[in-house]
């Protein structure tokens, strides 16, 4: 397979909410992405999948099959292959995740795992799961759920735990899962035989900050963390022989005043210099230099539209999925981690992640 250069077209493939998951998407549209003028087209010669809820994506390492979430109650998560002329095919019917309202999945270096985090409801916890992938990519059905527990002092999303997002340290050695009602990252072992979790430490965070996403700097020794409760983001110092991390200083997500924020996708530049935040209700991406003391503001942007969710780094852009506003944006990052906006967001209704393929 060629390598991508940053003059290449590419194909992103975006998943949005469905009518039946309260959103007016499609499902999962595949776009062709210019980065050089910027611009964003939607395939016109492949047909949308589908795909109920379809919240967060993750590829498999060595396979073409891609992974989605299907934020419904139950909750189920979906594997999908490309064919050889880029239509989308579904590869098996969708499995069960193990909770409810899954809101981020990720693949296990091996290719032999799917790690699940389901958000809850009102009155189910959050959950963390292992899925099976057979050689083929296809999932089975759950081999290890863990429940979390706790809870925070925000009324209305801290009455219980609700897992967000699920990853694995730079190192390979922890599963790490944030709760953004328990205010508290979760550190698990993960035994490639059996499928199964141990946890085996609880870094316990700023109470009321609700930590919704992590990014590790490449170094491994510090990772960033999205504080949607309390509109901030914060720099930890990471500790990769345990798992825990030790909050350091916090920094507002957004200059943005008299306005109610919820900080969504997290980045971190793969040189280690900057992190950018999207910011739902400023309607921003803000732009933070990354210093000895933690993070330092240095730019904010309009985002290309409303409520911008998840943010992914392609080809020295931002692709930016603006649910609210029904659009797909491409910030382009200049030389000192500041944003632009070089051509018109392109339409995609309740459109909320991306992937580039």
């Amino acid at each position: 397979m060629p390598t991508h250069t940053s003059a290449d077209p590419l194909l992103v493939l975006t998943g949005s909410y469905t009518p039946d998951t309260g959103g007016d998407g499609a499902g999962l549209v595949t776009v062709r992405f210019d980065p050089v003028s910027g611009e964003l087209t939607p395939e016109s010669g492949l047909t949308p999948l589908p795909v109920s809820g379809a919240s967060f994506l993750a590829a498999h390492p060595s396979l073409d099959v891609v992974y989605s979430t299907n934020e419904t109650d139950p909750g189920t998560v979906t594997a999908v292959t490309r064919q050889s002329d880029g239509a989308l095919v579904p590869l098996g019917p969708p499995v069960p995740s193990g909770g409810t309202n899954p809101c981020h999945l990720t693949v296990h270096p091996d290719g032999r795992w799917l790690l699940t985090a389901d958000y809850g409801s009102d009155t189910a916890p959050g959950t963390v799961a292992v899925h099976r992938l057979d050689e083929d990519g296809r999932v089975s059905e759950p081999t290890d759920v863990v429940v979390h527990e706790g809870s925070g002092p925000v009324t209305g999303r801290q009455e219980g735990s609700h897992a967000h997002q699920v990853l694995l340290d730079p190192a390979g050695s922890f599963v790490l899962a944030t709760d953004l009602g328990a205010d508290a990252v979760f550190a698990y072992r993960l035994d490639t035989r059996t499928g199964t979790l141990t946890q085996t430490a609880v870094s316990r965070l700023r109470a009321g900050s609700g930590p919704r996403h992590l990014a590790f700097h490449p170094g491994g020794e510090l990772v960033f963390s999205a504080d949607e409760l309390s509109s901030t983001a914060t720099c930890h110092r990471y500790d990769p022989g345990t798992g825990i991390l030790t909050a350091g200083s916090a920094v507002p997500a957004t200059t943005a005043r008299d306005v109610d924020n919820y900080p969504g996708g997290i980045v971190a530049s793969p040189c280690g210099r900057h992190v950018w935040v999207t910011n739902r209700g400023a309607d921003t991406v803000a732009a933070f230099r990354v210093t000895d003391t933690g993070l330092t503001p240095i730019g904010e942007v309009p985002s290309g539209g409303g409520w911008p969710r998840g943010l992914t780094l392609a080809a020295g852009h931002l692709l930016v999925a603006n649910q609210h506003g029904g659009t797909l944006a491409a910030l382009r990052v200049r030389e000192d981690g500041t944003l632009e906006q070089p051509a018109p967001a392109a339409s995609l209704p309740s459109v909320v992640c991306t992937l580039p393929l």
